[in-house]
């Protein structure tokens, strides 16, 4: 009876020595296709530069003693911009800014950095590879070194911001002409010839884009 019970516990005994390994099974990475995932054009075409003519419409402002009318300008200016993903963008501005009012005028030099949203649908939805129209909408903030005539200014530098919308026309995948509006607010400057000013313009933009 005793060998019995001996014999009976010893491949219990032999299974418990034997120790148990886990694996750890790593699934290979998919990677999608080209076209097929939000990334893609931005992966081709990380990078861009570009230009744009502004037409820009100055708004009036009336302190209750000085009322001013603004005109009508023309101003140039140059981009930079990163593509983090298809459908989002950062662009850097430099502005040859041109601000004229029938008493006096504003010319500086203005730097934005820009946040911008491109409606891509070719990557959100996945309904095809290419589109011409990519419709975009944006904000964006930035300095102005300023320069007045018939006028002193209090701050020769003023922070500004900006808001954005527009319609990207891509030829092919290097080459996009670009249509939009940029509502432009400049903080107080400190003109001398009329109190608690800020200088807002309403930006007509036709430019062009380099993608690579």
């Amino acid at each position: 009876m005793v060998l019995f019970s001996v014999f009976a516990l010893m491949p219990m005994v032999a299974n418990a020595a034997i120790p148990y390994r886990v694996e750890m099974v790593e699934m290979p990475v998919v990677i999608p296709e080209s076209g097929n995932d939000p990334e893609s054009f931005a992966r081709e075409h990380r990078f861009y530069i570009g230009g744009a003519y502004n037409f820009s419409m100055w708004s009036d402002d009336n302190d209750g003693q000085i009322a001013i009318n603004g005109k009508n300008t023309s101003s140039f200016d140059v981009s930079a911009g990163i593509r983090i993903y298809d459908t989002f963008r950062l662009e850097a501005n430099y502005v040859r800014n041109n601000a004229e009012w029938d008493a006096f005028k504003i010319t500086g030099d203005m730097a934005f950095v820009n946040a911008i949203f491109d409606a891509r649908i070719d990557s959100m939805y996945r309904l095809f590879r290419s589109q011409m129209i990519v419709p975009y909408v944006g904000f964006g903030a930035g300095l102005s070194w300023n320069r007045a005539e018939n006028a002193t200014l209090d701050k020769k530098i003023s922070p500004a911001a900006a808001a954005l919308a527009g319609i990207a026309v891509e030829f092919g995948e290097h080459f996009t002409l670009d249509f939009g509006y940029r509502y432009m607010y400049m903080f107080e400057p400190g003109l001398d010839a009329i109190a608690d000013f800020s200088p807002i313009a309403h930006q007509f933009r036709a430019g062009a884009r380099i993608n690579f």
